[in-house]
């Protein structure tokens, strides 16, 4: 995935409101994903939202998303585009699972 889309998911996440949004280089950490960005939405009505606005920049920028899950319930809404995983979370769901932690744990800690 290109830096310059994870530039405009970022700034799109960020014109829609979306709070704390942490983006996440996980290359040597994982095989499956290369960035994961995080971002909380403030009730299920606004991560539906940041969910498809993500969904849809991705597409009008060549990205078919692989899958989309959680978009029914509005709490986490997780968008695979491939090399990049988004995350978008409520913030009691955000702070429940504290992904941050687990793909910032130094290797060598």
């Amino acid at each position: 995935m290109s830096e310059q889309l994870l530039t405009n998911i970022s700034k799109a996440l960020d014109d829609k409101k979306g709070q704390q949004i942490d983006v996440i280089d996980v290359r040597n950490k994982c095989s499956f994903a290369d960035d994961i960005i995080i971002v909380t939405g403030t009730s299920s009505r606004h991560v539906k939202s940041l969910a498809m606005e993500v969904s849809m920049l991705s597409k009008k920028q060549g990205f078919i998303p692989l899958g989309v899950e959680g978009m029914d319930a509005g709490e986490w809404v997780l968008i695979d585009l491939g090399d990049t995983i988004v995350h978008v979370m409520q913030a009691k769901i955000r702070e429940f699972y504290q992904l941050e932690k687990l793909w910032t744990v130094d290797a060598e800690a």
